[in-house]
């Protein structure tokens, strides 16, 4: 995944959506709150310990691309690709959700998707204080 032309990561996105909704039986609707329960989600996957490889890469692509439509909508924000990966523009500021849900499936401590949704508007505060 390294062209959000050639990539309709909308369609991941439901994708992931539609497969929690089956598989996990929680509703993901597009909010920065819904992060949360993908989060959930992860926890869940990783209950067993850590995801087999097709697994992982199956699962962090979708939340990833999940986490990021769900930031480039509430943020006014859009896909780009930055140094042959995929990430989301938010008012400038550069966010790697692809990275993000990749840490969490891998059981990184103290990483978070809702986190990452949560910590835009805070980042962006902060750059326009300097």
């Amino acid at each position: 995944m390294t062209d959000p032309e050639s990539i309709d990561l909308s369609v991941v996105a439901a994708e992931c959506v539609k497969l929690v909704a089956e598989n996990h039986g929680y509703t993901l609707d597009y909010s920065l709150a819904s992060l949360t329960v993908l989060d959930q989600v992860c926890a869940e996957l990783l209950a067993d310990g850590p995801l087999p490889e097709q697994r992982l890469n199956l699962w962090y692509q979708l939340a990833g691309a999940y986490t990021g439509e769900v930031c480039v909508r509430a943020y006014d924000g859009e896909w780009i690709e930055h140094e042959d990966s995929l990430a989301i523009s938010v008012s400038g500021l550069k966010g790697f959700p692809f990275s993000t849900a990749y840490r969490v499936l891998t059981g990184e401590e103290l990483k978070s998707l809702a986190s990452f949704g949560r910590s835009i508007p805070a980042i962006l505060e902060r750059i326009r204080d300097r």
